[in-house]
């Protein structure tokens, strides 16, 4: 990780319309934050034309959302399309309630204004991995399909990571809608906007990495009660700051995988599906599944499939997946996606920056 450049502290601070309705003065408290320690770019988006034009001409300005899971996604999508994805320090500024900041909490950014205004101006970056797909989407966080049943069932608490280790990053599963008008499913983007100024105070996407063969193996679900899953992963604190790699990386793979639209929003069951990792299959249209998640960890994608025969779920590491079917749906980033007949994921190493707060 690295500290942003001092010197540098000119911020495009792109204000989500969401964010300015559910809450104006956490809204106004950030801004004020903001301001009084760098130079800022105020841009109040309308629409998401709004954000595009206003990142394309950002110039040296480091791009802050202040705004919900969609308006972050946005933002990151925006700059993968201009490809300007891994040399653009991103932060954010969360503003709603859970869960539509689900994926800023696991990601580590403070879900306090102020806290997170702060890290802002004193936090320092951190290369995150991403899973780009084949339609040039971006999922931050991971994502899950689900089988008979839909979201309906709860998930236990770590179904999907058996093992969490440092420099992973998140993990899938579990689904919540953001309130913001960020970046929805694939058909339609966020929100974006109009610039005003404030005065204040002061490398192309990482190699795919060579294709390795997907070890398989099947293991059982961790069966950790609270106080081991508190000594496994760090946090004994919700609330508590929890910036260590293997603490967020466990973190991650857990509130996205429980959260609470997990139990309270279905998608639409696909339980036949052919999944395969760097051309190994893993699973075939005649035998059912009951869940799929893909997340990345250390580089590489993790897959965890579930099927109906309560067999031991099968896990495997891979570059790329695969994974096809009669018109399946999946959730990515708590935001909905398909029906697809085929989609593949391939993990990019170091994809994209995030500024979160000093250790």
């Amino acid at each position: 990780m690295s500290a942003p450049d001092s010197t540098e502290q000119a911020l495009l601070v792109v204000i989500d319309p969401v964010a300015r309705r559910v809450d104006g003065e956490s809204v106004r408290i950030a801004k004020d934050v903001l301001c009084g320690g760098a130079v800022a770019k105020i841009c109040l988006p309308e629409g998401p034309e709004d954000v595009e034009r206003a990142l394309a001409r950002r110039g040296r300005r480091r791009p802050v959302v202040i705004g919900d899971d969609r308006a972050l996604l946005h933002a990151v999508r925006v700059l993968h399309r201009r490809r300007e994805l891994p040399e653009v320090p991103v932060s954010l500024v969360p503003i709603g309630a859970l869960p539509a900041v689900s994926l800023a909490r696991t990601l580590g950014v403070p879900l306090g204004s102020v806290a997170a205004a702060r890290a802002v101006l004193d936090g320092t970056e951190r290369r995150l991995d991403a899973l780009v797909d084949d339609g040039d989407g971006v999922v931050l966080g991971g994502l899950w399909i689900p089988g008979a049943g839909g979201l309906d069932r709860a998930v236990p608490p770590f179904e999907t990571n058996e093992a969490i280790r440092p420099n992973g990053s998140g993990g899938p599963d579990g689904a919540v809608s953001g309130l913001g008008a960020g970046v929805p499913s694939p058909t339609r983007a966020g929100d974006g906007g109009a610039e005003g100024d404030a005065g204040g105070g002061g490398g192309g996407l990482a190699g795919l990495g060579a294709g390795t063969a997907a070890e398989v193996t099947a293991e059982a679900p961790a069966g950790m009660t609270s106080e081991v899953a508190a000594e496994v992963t760090g946090v004994t604190d919700p609330d508590r700051p929890w910036w260590s790699p293997a603490a967020r990386t466990a973190r991650s793979a857990l509130t996205l995988l429980t959260g609470p639209a997990a139990r309270h929003q279905a998608l639409p069951s696909c339980t036949r599906l052919r999944v395969e990792a760097d051309g190994v299959l893993l699973a075939d249209l005649d035998r059912p599944v009951a869940r799929v998640a893909v997340s990345t960890v250390d580089g590489f994608a993790e897959v965890v499939i579930h099927t109906h025969a309560g067999e031991r779920p099968l896990r495997t590491r891979a570059r790329r997946v695969t994974v096809s079917g009669p018109g399946f749906r999946y959730r990515a980033d708590n935001v909905a996606a398909g029906p697809f007949r085929a989609r593949t994921w391939t993990v990019v190493e170091g994809a994209w920056r995030l500024v979160l707060p000093r250790v």
